[in-house]
């Protein structure tokens, strides 16, 4: 049996992607988990024609029933970003839930793949980690920050002004980070089609900020959900063919850590970072290699050295948000 629980199901990324997830023939049950309204919609979403049992647990004291048995638990619980909202607004309301979830998972479903969605993905990944890590099941293979959207919106904008790239078939590399300077997209590597400076800028300006649009374009009523939940419900996917079914050779870009990891060495040294992301191989543990980083532009150089200096500062924050215990514990 293939139990995939998501955690903040009720929300705006939540329903979208336990929707996609309820799709899958590789989960034999799907376990929505929320502090409200996850019973609802888990009712919902089993009346869909596919073979999945789907359960709905609302509060903190149903977390434990839904955790135990996980072969995956998916993170995007959490308050969405707002119009002039910045990450370390974010950061102060969702740190103590992911920490909060993560200490769940480390007591009833320690071997459980952890999938985190909630923002800022650059500190939230370590903050899991840490609490893993605490409790003594932390495994580097096991636990990714969900960076696919950016590769999402990569081959999006690509094709927009691109019409012969097809964007289902080509995949961008994207790495560093999760938000705003410490996305890179890797543009030069894309050798059927040629970019003017210009577009290369605007390009790469645009992948690095496309939540912006849609916050903006929702004028307050909320962030990137939708395509977000494509891109989280993607990336499960991809990681359910390879460690259920034993596809080999499939490659995501995810924000992991990188020592442990088997081939994260040379990304490690190059970088100066325990948690990077990159183009990785994914098995039936996890990660199965880290793929070395491909060779850069000039322009391409200079952004990851950007992104270097922000990153340190994310990670810092998200470890010592663990050590430190600062904020009040969550309601999960």
């Amino acid at each position: 049996m293939v139990k995939v629980v998501v955690c903040g199901a009720a929300g705006g990324i939540g329903q979208p992607l336990s929707l996609l997830l309820k799709q899958s023939e590789l989960i034999s049950h799907l376990a929505l988990y929320d502090i409200v309204n996850a019973a609802g919609v888990a009712a919902d979403l089993s009346h869909i024609n596919t073979a999945s049992k789907v359960t709905g647990h609302v509060g903190k004291d149903s977390l434990a029933e839904a955790l135990q048995g996980a072969h995956t638990v998916v993170i995007p619980a959490g308050v969405p970003r707002k119009p002039g909202m910045t990450r370390d607004d974010l950061f102060k309301v969702n740190a103590g839930i992911v920490r909060d979830l993560a200490e769940a998972c480390a007591q009833y479903c320690p071997r459980a793949f952890i999938l985190v969605i909630s923002n800022p993905v650059n500190s939230t990944v370590p903050i899991v980690c840490e609490v893993l890590k605490k409790a003594n099941v932390f495994d580097p293979k096991r636990v990714f920050g969900v960076t696919t959207l950016d590769v999402v919106r990569s081959s999006t904008f690509v094709h927009q002004i691109k019409p012969q790239f097809e964007p289902h078939v080509n995949r961008i590399t994207v790495i560093g980070g999760h938000s705003g300077a410490t996305i890179v997209p890797i543009l030069s590597q894309i050798k059927q089609l040629s970019f003017s400076a210009e577009e290369i800028k605007a390009l790469t300006q645009r992948i690095q900020f496309g939540g912006d649009e849609v916050v903006k374009a929702k004028d307050g009523a909320g962030s990137a959900t939708l395509s977000m939940a494509y891109a989280g419900a993607r990336f499960t996917n991809s990681l359910l063919e390879a460690s259920v079914r034993g596809t080999r050779g499939l490659i995501e870009s995810t924000y992991v850590h990188l020592a442990g990891n088997p081939g994260a060495e040379s990304n490690l040294r190059s970088t100066g970072l325990e948690y990077f992301a990159q183009d990785v191989e994914l098995g039936p543990e996890g990660v199965t290699n880290v793929q070395t980083l491909p060779n850069l532009s000039s322009e391409e150089q200079r952004l990851v050295q950007v992104a270097i200096g922000e990153l340190k500062g994310n990670i810092a924050k998200g470890i010592g948000f663990v050590a430190n215990g600062a904020i009040p514990t969550s309601k999960l």
